[in-house]
């Protein structure tokens, strides 16, 4: 008998970070992802495998001739610091929070950098603690790169010297004790040189805003430390010598100047000789002739060659291709105008920034040429897109005058309110109801955003996957700044399993709208099934503060508490969630609410009805919850929850394999035989749900000693 206890006890397994809920099992569009090493953070995102670490894509430089571009498998680090823990207020910086933000939608662009969205970890302000920065740069890289990746590293915020050592500023920085608290360029150097494996290594730093932290800080010596670094890599900085970088309002609406530029680079306007490209070298000479000619020669990137590949492709845009040869450009600049204040502005198809009436909107470093200008305001007719052309040297100011309001036809309003009563209502009758009234307003009135956004819910509602993307779609190209519209499309993305378009979209939303709750929450759990948990973790948490009643964003929390292994705090938010999800299940409105506002996005395909969401997603809770106190080694709670888990997902494999592990605890503590007929029933169901299912191949182990013991029990 002690002999098969030992074997039990080597047979259960933790069973924390293996379960994953049905929305995290969508596969992952880069490939497949590995588990954290033992000792990391969860957040660590492994590989996928060498023969999927590229993405060949064709184009046709100006010789005619078809060549291929090759995209690395990619990762990056984005630090951004614009308020400091310890700092006083004179050494407080306004934009490199922003510059972050900007500089990773940059990279995980699909007209960019091409980054995927869960290789790219961002540490904004209070998350670029001196352990979080030192862990990223010294675990995660080190633990997922490979020798022909490309690896990119951004820091925004304060750099400094201390005893003739150059440091970078982390969020909670002390000057009095900068050993332990600020990360060394040295340590940066070594690691990025000597662990940090790829054939692209990247490093674009500005770290040197005026404002000294310590009484020693040199800014020559800053760039310098940061110049000396391994020459095995691309490195990029702000300035040289002892000049500072500067940041204002007047680029692109607040920014850093280099990063803006940075920024701009990477959205295609270095790709000087129209091949589609953005290289290393092109990037270093845009950023520094605009620079340079921004700040009157006060400012002065410098870029440090080493021995990296000159093919090193930073962003690719197909559509930038062209044609013929071109000169190089001197770039010239847009300066954007409006009669209305939070007017969005559109350049070449992309958003450009916010332009009000009394704060033209300033968009240097534009390659010369015609480019296509719009101007959008939710509830008018857009201005444009017009041709405006650039010219190099020079200002082109362009006014935009949104002077029609879009008013709905009244015939279109009423067969708007119809449909709205419907599907207030709930349930697949009344949604069809409401489709047949929200196609009526379009048909009379096709321009009729809101109609669009409505109708794309009810299909989305009515599984019609295809039609609701479509219907968000023409919402958005209706009206291009409507934040509502984008995240429910961001939402129906997530249900098909497009997750790095969601990410995009839902980004769109929570830089330009940061109060929109519903964005944050749908973003969570987008990073959360891209396995970046932290990430999930931080848009939960926002999405909680700026609605704490919001149901899902605590399930997201403490689905992302759970895999980051934090099972005490998990455990408070799933029991957030079932409490703030208690509803009556005979409410239609109550669980319309659920259908309408927030369950948007869940990757379910086989729901019938709401309740059966509303059930799954408690099912989903309890069983986290179980898996929490699990992880705390609470038996009893955790046999109570995975039974309430079962009561709403009768045949789930993973309750039922959780139950087996426990009560096989259970019979390892107590030596109750009762105990393990109960693990059985369980095991056997686990292996009934799905019998391929690797918990299904354990669970056979499982049955096979069960009945060794039973046997001479009798």
């Amino acid at each position: 008998m002690q002999v098969f206890r030992a074997l039990l006890l080597i047979l259960v397994s933790s069973f924390f970070g293996m379960r994953l809920t049905a929305q995290a099992t969508q596969p992952a569009t880069t490939g497949p992802v590995q588990s954290p090493a033992a000792g990391q953070n969860p957040q660590a995102t492994q590989g996928t495998p060498d023969q999927n670490s590229t993405r060949d894509l064709k184009v046709i430089p100006k010789s005619g001739i078809t060549v291929a571009v090759s995209i690395p498998r990619s990762y990056a680090l984005v630090i951004g610091i614009a308020a400091y823990k310890n700092l006083p207020a004179s050494a407080q910086l306004e934009f490199p929070n922003r510059d972050a933000e900007d500089i990773y939608a940059a990279l995980i662009s699909p007209e960019g950098g091409q980054f995927p969205a869960e290789n790219v970890h961002k540490l904004i302000n209070e998350r670029a603690t001196v352990a979080n920065i030192r862990h990223e740069i010294e675990d995660w890289l080190p633990s997922v790169t490979k020798d022909n990746d490309r690896v990119l590293i951004y820091f925004a915020g304060h750099g400094f010297v201390s005893g003739g050592k150059g440091y970078l500023a982390p969020y909670d920085v002390d000057i009095h004790n900068v050993a332990t608290t600020a990360y060394p360029m040295e340590s940066l150097g070594s690691t990025v040189g000597g662990r940090i494996k790829g054939k692209w290594k990247v490093l674009i730093t500005d770290a040197c805003h005026s404002g000294a932290i310590t009484p020693e800080t040199d800014r020559k010596q800053v760039n310098q430390s940061l110049l000396d670094l391994q020459k095995s890599l691309f490195s990029l900085t702000a300035s040289r010598d002892r000049e500072q970088s500067f940041e204002s309002d007047k680029w692109g609406g607040g920014h850093g100047i280099f990063t803006y530029y940075v920024v701009k680079g990477l959205e295609g306007e270095a790709d000087t000789d129209g091949d589609g490209v953005v290289s290393a070298d092109e990037l270093a000479e845009y950023v520094h002739t605009n620079v340079r000619l921004a700040t009157d020669a006060r400012q002065n990137p410098t870029s440090e060659r080493g021995s990296f590949d000159p093919n090193m492709v930073l962003a690719y845009n197909a559509s930038r291709v062209k044609g013929a040869n071109l000169p190089p450009p001197q770039f010239g600049n847009l300066i954007v105008e409006a009669n209305m204040d939070n007017t969005e502005i559109w350049v070449d198809g992309r958003s450009a920034g916010i332009v009000s009436k009394d704060k033209p909107l300033r968009l240097p470093g534009i390659a010369p040429g015609a480019h296509t200008i719009k101007g959008v305001h939710m509830g008018y007719e857009p201005d444009g897109p017009r041709e405006e052309q650039v010219y190099p040297g020079q200002d082109t100011t362009v006014s935009i005058r949104l002077l029609i309001a879009r008013r709905a036809n009244h015939a279109a309003v009423d067969e708007f309110d119809k449909g709205i009563d419907f599907y207030n209502k709930g349930y697949a009758e009344n949604y069809k109801k409401a489709a047949e009234h929200f196609e009526k307003a379009i048909q009379i009135d096709s321009k009729y955003s809101q109609a669009y956004l409505y109708l794309g819910r009810v299909d989305n509602a009515l599984f019609q996957d295809d039609q609701a993307q479509a219907a968000f779609k023409q919402a958005i190209d209706l009206d291009p700044d409507y934040m509502e519209a984008r995240a429910s499309y961001g939402a129906a993305l997530l249900d098909t399993g497009n997750l790095d378009e969601a990410i995009r979209q839902l980004n769109v939303v929570t830089r330009r709208e940061p109060t929109r709750g519903m964005a944050w929450y749908l973003e969570s759990q987008a990073y959360f099934r891209k396995d970046d948990y932290a990430d999930a973790k931080t848009a939960a948490e926002t999405a909680i503060k700026l609605n704490p009643k919001n149901a899902e964003a605590h399930f997201w929390l403490a689905e992302s508490l759970r895999h980051l292994k934090q099972p005490t705090e998990a455990e408070a938010e799933y029991n957030s969630y079932l409490a703030l999800s208690n509803f009556d299940t005979g409410k239609a409105g109550q669980l319309n609410y659920y259908v309408a506002g927030y369950l948007l996005g869940l990757g379910k395909k086989k729901r019938a009805a709401q309740t059966d969401i509303w059930k799954e997603l408690r099912g989903q809770a309890s069983l986290g919850l179980c898996d929490s106190e699990y992880m705390q080694k609470q038996l009893d709670p955790a046999i109570r929850d995975c039974n309430t888990a079962l009561t709403y997902m009768p045949n789930d494999l993973f309750a039922n394999y959780r139950l087996g592990v426990l009560y096989s605890e259970k019979f390892n503590q107590h030596n109750e035989i009762a105990m393990l007929a109960a693990a059985k029933t369980h095991f056997d169901a686990a292996i009934a749900a799905n019998p391929e299912a690797n918990e299904a191949d354990r669970a056979r182990k499982y049955v096979k000693n069960i009945a060794s013991v039973l046997a001479q029990v009798r």
